[in-house]
């Protein structure tokens, strides 16, 4: 699972696909692809888990297979599996997202937080549980690509417990 987040190109399909059932054609003029590309991304991600089918649509005389992301956190808890290898080429690829993210920003409000700090333990559980529930909200509310009345947003979370660091050290 990790290894399929960690190209940016598929990170960017997830998202889009959070809020909307696209087909691979869709995918492509969205993200100014190919549709082959497209193509070939979406089924490492339906391979992975990670998008499902969501039905089937008349195109042309043929068929096109519509696609869906449904974010779930205990899905982001089994990736802790994983190799050390995939959860790094995975942060890696988020970490150049939210780059391309950034360039990419409206001016106005905006929140940047890094915190490398020491909390009580039921201080963490809640911060925790706020940035679960934050991140269930938007995917859960995520609209199709341009729909009227909506805006282009980014959120992007990394939370975690740190290992204690040995004395002197920090």
């Amino acid at each position: 699972m990790l290894r399929a987040t960690a190209h940016p190109l598929r990170l960017q399909m997830l998202s889009l696909l959070t809020g909307a059932e696209l087909s691979a054609a869709e995918v492509a003029r969205e993200l100014g692809i190919t549709q082959a590309n497209a193509s070939y991304h979406l089924r490492f991600l339906l391979e992975a888990g990670l998008i499902v089918l969501a039905g089937e649509e008349r195109v042309r005389g043929g068929r096109a297979k519509k696609y869906r992301h449904q974010w779930d956190s205990a899905a982001d808890d089994a990736a802790g599996t994983a190799s050390e290898a995939d959860r790094q080429a995975s942060v890696s690829a988020l970490a150049a997202a939210i780059s391309t993210r950034y360039a990419d920003r409206e001016p106005g409000r905006q929140l940047f937080t890094d915190a490398d700090l020491w909390l009580r333990p039921e201080v963490w559980q809640e911060a925790f549980d706020l940035l679960e529930r934050a991140s269930r909200l938007v995917h859960e509310q995520a609209q199709q690509p341009r729909t009227p009345g909506t805006v282009r947003t980014n959120l992007s979370v990394a939370a975690f417990p740190l290992k204690t660091a040995s004395r002197g050290t920090r």
